[in-house]
């Protein structure tokens, strides 16, 4: 896919690129500038915030690293192919071309993951003798502290109050500096990383990263079991979800950014550099659909701390990658926001939420790990006893109210979606207790599951909508429902669930986009389709057997997707603009579903 380029300055897009190692991770415009990084991990400061705005004092191009083309025509951007190495080539009003070459190092040295907090851009001249011009421009403290800089034989420090980000480059020093424009004839790189020498030269350092970065990801990609069609589709998004990983902790981002408003002119600004044990169950299932199994492995590191902590009680909806508990949600006021959009927000006050959903999202999330033989640390009888606990609170809260999966600050109510999740963790805990040989509990799972089950089928229909809805005793239709066909407590052809998907249909979607609930919530009526309610739908009429109408989804939501693949969390079901955070996991798993739904199977060509 190629780009004209983002619009104009002043108006930041989500036309971006992302590039990542699974310890931090960058967006990179269509014009070749890091627009937002966060360091020294996915959910730190953003010393790169350009995506936000200028910050209060500041001047254009600050919470940048840009390198520019002087005369500046038109761009290209994709993707080396299977890796997460994004190349972007700048062409100037006479045809001259310089290539830009994105990534963070990622690949196996002494026998272990090596993933360092660098970010390395490497330039090459592919037409002529372009002049171009380095701006590397980071702020620290959320935009309000400039850096304070000092020089090396060949490198410059950018100290700030809490780190100090090192420049090793074969530019001229001088040249970045003074942001001088410079005729390029030769290769240059620049290595931006912690305050640490390299042992090579930076040229001999980044060609040689970026030959085992690309090595990484593509024996990584050539191990998934991929559906016969759309597979580039899946492979981005299977990459992208894995640049999601704090792979230190096990940990997964809901999205790499904060504050990217879910609709124009709206304050639903959030913070989803976090883990939501919900976004974070999603992005297992997928990659484990795709027999990448390292993720789940990962994260259950992470989620068997959540669970310990816990010790059979409450359990929160999200916690930092590192398992911080307390999320205070602050303003950022020195930044304008994504276009203007105000707020700018840190933190993220759902981590007092009580959302009931999360309890089989856990028992989901590890669930595979008790059949899967691949593993190399299968779950057995000690990780069941563990996950018990967390089904008896889940037993204990089935029907008492909540917050709901989105995340309503105001009010309350017994919310079926939470309902059928625990629902969810009785039914599965029964599987894996029988897979343990452990009869007797399967028993007491399996009648706690039929319990829940009657309640939550009864109370959740409403004869006059002719519909699930949203909460036992109801009134209002939500896409969430759609979910019970998918964890499997009703058929997809139960005459109720096909009405369901019919009235949801008729209420909730604009053409393919479809919107989370008709109720208004605490900011009025939703604008902007959700864009994993359009793929839990087309998931829903593949399952009912209407494929036909899945596919015109599918196709829809595909061309949804920026130039180079990537989804946000909404779509503006009128102007088709991207809005909300980015790159959403949500979204991407939403591709690798209905791709391996609605693809053709392998049969029918071999």
């Amino acid at each position: 896919m190629t780009s004209d380029g983002p619009p104009a300055r002043d108006a930041p897009s989500l036309a971006l690129g992302a590039i990542g190692n699974c310890a931090i991770a960058a967006l990179v415009d269509a014009r070749a500038r890091i627009v937002w990084a966060c360091l020294p991990r996915l959910d730190g400061d953003p010393v790169f915030h350009a995506l936000l705005g200028v910050p209060e004092g500041g001047v254009d191009g600050d919470g940048a690293f840009a390198v520019e083309v002087e005369g500046f025509a038109r761009s290209e951007q994709f993707y080396a192919g299977n890796t997460a190495v994004l190349v972007t080539r700048l062409w100037d009003d006479r045809g001259q071309c310089v290539e830009v070459t994105d990534f963070a190092p990622r690949f196996i040295a002494k026998g272990r993951m090596y993933r360092p907090l660098m970010l390395v851009r490497r330039l090459r001249v592919l037409a002529g003798a372009p002049r171009v011009r380095v701006r590397l421009r980071p702020r620290f403290d959320w935009g309000r502290a400039a850096p304070r800089l000092t020089q090396g034989s060949h490198h410059l420090r950018y100290v700030g109050p809490d780190q100090v980000l090192r420049l090793t480059t074969s530019v001229p020093l001088a040249y970045v500096l003074r942001e001088e424009p410079f005729v390029l004839t030769e290769p240059v790189s620049l290595v931006l990383g912690p305050d640490e020498s390299p042992d090579l030269g930076p040229d001999e350092m980044a060609a040689a990263y970026e030959r085992e970065t690309l090595a990484y990801w593509r024996i990584w990609a050539r191990r998934l079991a991929l559906p016969l069609q759309w597979q580039e589709v899946v492979v981005r998004a299977a990459i992208t979800l894995k640049m999601c990983v704090h792979e230190d902790t096990g940990a997964i981002v809901a999205a790499l950014t904060t504050s990217i408003p879910e609709a124009p002119g709206t304050a639903r600004n959030w913070d989803y550099r976090y883990c939501w044990l919900r976004d974070a169950f999603f992005v297992v299932r997928a990659l484990n659909s795709l027999s990448e199994v390292g993720t789940m492995e990962d994260y259950l590191r992470w989620l068997r701390n959540v669970v310990a902590h816990a010790d059979g009680g409450h359990v929160q909806p999200l916690y930092g990658i590192a398992l911080e508990r307390e999320l205070h949600e602050e303003i950022e006021p020195q930044l304008p926001g994504y276009r203007g959009h105000a707020p700018v927000r840190r933190g993220n006050q759902a981590w007092e939420h009580f959302q009931h959903d999360v309890y089989g999202n856990i028992v989901l999330g590890a669930a595979q790990a008790f059949h899967d033989r691949r593993l190399l640390y299968p779950a057995g009888e000690p990780e069941f006893r563990l996950l018990e606990a967390v089904g008896e609170q889940a037993v204990r809260v089935h029907d008492q109210p909540d917050a709901g999966m989105w995340e309503l600050r105001t009010r309350a109510r017994v919310h079926t979606s939470s309902m059928l999740m625990c629902w969810a963790a009785c039914d599965r805990l029964a599987k894996i207790a029988l897979r343990l040989g452990l009869r007797d509990r399967a028993a007491y799972w399996h009648g706690h599951a039929g319990r829940i089950r009657t309640k939550l089928l009864e109370g959740a229909w409403n004869a006059r909508r002719g519909a699930f809805v949203e909460s036992l005793g109801g009134e209002h239709l939500d896409a969430s429902v759609l979910l019970m066909a998918e964890v499997g407590i009703i058929d997809p052809r139960d005459p109720r669930f096909v009405a369901t998907v019919d009235a949801l249909q008729a209420t909730l979607c604009d053409g393919p986009y479809m919107r989370r609930y008709e109720a208004a919530d605490d900011f009025g009526l939703p604008e902007t389709a959700f864009n994993i309610c359009s793929f839990w739908r087309l998931d829903a009429l593949a399952r009912i057997g209407r494929r036909d109408e899945a596919m015109a989804i599918f196709e829809a939501m595909l061309a949804a997707r920026n130039h180079l693949g990537l989804m946000s969390e909404d779509t503006h079901p009128a102007s088709g603009a991207m809005w909300g955070n980015f790159p959403q996991t949500y979204s991407m798993v939403g591709l690798i579903n209905g791709a391996v739904r609605l693809s053709q199977p392998w049969e029918t060509v071999i």
